[in-house]
């Protein structure tokens, strides 16, 4: 699912978004937002920096010490907060962003929901450009394989778990032996107070007794 960016009222993904075309004057009359990341604090930022100062950048946001796999970032969320419908976020590679493809595929779409546009300097990916446009299409139809192909092996390792009798769903908390002490205990004491003793919820005890009746 996609997260909940900034300045996203609808919260809706799109398997396959369309994309405004703009020409390339459309740049440059707005501010180029930077966001830089690297995924432990040793590492340094000036890398990524000197480039998005060399692609105009006038604003600069970064994380550090955070994994890519996680989009819900200080940095990233003031960045998405700071642009504003004509500008454009710059990156210096798009793993910088995060690295699993439906979520990009989602923030990328999210942006252009607002009217922001998009720029990986590595992959030379640029939304208000047609080839930018065409990559961010592919990708998306990517992400939109990626998740099929999930959904698939899901549902194939359900059957084959079903298929060599294995029982799905979580474990149970007490074996068949303590839910028959359980039982017993329910007779003269409190759902809490038997809950205790096996070190589960009372809820636990209160189905069981229900179960048992």
């Amino acid at each position: 699912m996609v997260s909940a960016w900034p300045g996203d009222e609808h919260n809706t993904p799109l398997r396959s978004p369309p994309i405004r075309q703009r020409g390339p004057s459309f740049l440059g009359k707005h501010m180029k937002i930077g966001y830089a990341r690297v995924s432990t604090h040793e590492q340094s930022l000036a890398l990524q920096l000197d480039a998005l100062r060399a692609a105009d950048c006038s604003k600069f946001f970064t994380d550090q010490g955070v994994s890519g796999t996680e989009f819900c970032r200080r940095g990233l969320d003031a960045a998405l907060a700071a642009a504003k419908a004509g500008d454009t976020l710059v990156v210096w590679r798009l793993d910088r962003l995060g690295r699993s493809l439906t979520k990009l595929v989602d923030l990328i779409a999210h942006l252009e929901r607002r009217g922001i546009e998009f720029v990986s300097l590595n992959e030379s990916i640029n939304t208000s450009s047609s080839g930018g446009v065409l990559i961010f299409h592919m990708m998306a139809a990517l992400a939109e394989f990626e998740r099929n192909l999930i959904s698939e092996r899901t549902r194939a390792g359900i059957a084959a778990a079903r298929a060599r009798g294995s029982k799905l769903g979580r474990r149970r908390a007490l074996s068949p032996e303590q839910r028959s002490q359980a039982l017993e205990l329910l007779r003269c004491q409190s759902a809490a107070e038997v809950a205790k003793q096996f070190n589960v919820h009372p809820r636990t005890m209160l189905r069981l007794k229900a179960a048992g009746a």
